[in-house]
């Protein structure tokens, strides 16, 4: 999955908007807003934290106007904690965030570029503000790989 987004990432000239959803407060539910919030904006990347609320931001996402937009969310995909895939929109049925009442399909419908959901599987969604090992394991891993990637200039 690292290779899927090292793709995305390399596409030059797109700007891209990452947005991180989640509970803070329900552990592994957060990562999405842990991620976001340590992406370095520059060039054409960019990070915008909804939490809970990503309902909120379609109006600010959609003023922004970025080439991609990759929604970051924990995702129950039945596979082992900390696993993360990332998914073009048309690829996920009618899921639910674990956090939020929209389907992710229906909040796709509300902007005109590409949506993606960088999907990580929880180990405990619990009251709480601590990320499990595994689930920070592979977020911090995600974060490297988003703030290594360098602008490209036309040289």
């Amino acid at each position: 999955m690292f290779d899927d987004l090292h793709r995305l990432l390399e596409r030059k000239g797109e700007k891209i908007l990452f947005v991180g959803i989640g509970n803070l407060l329900k552990m592994d539910d957060g990562v999405g807003v842990y991620i976001s919030s340590r992406i370095i904006t520059r060039g054409n990347i960019s990070a915008l934290n909804a939490e809970t609320s990503i309902e909120n931001y379609i109006g600010k996402i959609n003023c922004l106007n970025p080439d991609l937009l990759i929604l970051i969310d924990c995702l129950e995909m039945n596979s082992p904690p900390g696993t993360f895939k990332l998914l073009d929109i048309c690829e996920i049925e009618d899921l639910t965030f674990n956090t939020h009442n929209i389907s992710v399909r229906r909040l796709s419908e509300f902007f005109d570029m590409p949506v993606f959901i960088m999907g990580i599987q929880p180990e405990k969604i619990d009251f709480g503000e601590n990320i499990s090992y595994l689930v920070k394991n592979v977020a911090e891993h995600i974060i490297k790989q988003i703030n290594k990637q360098e602008v490209h200039h036309g040289y």
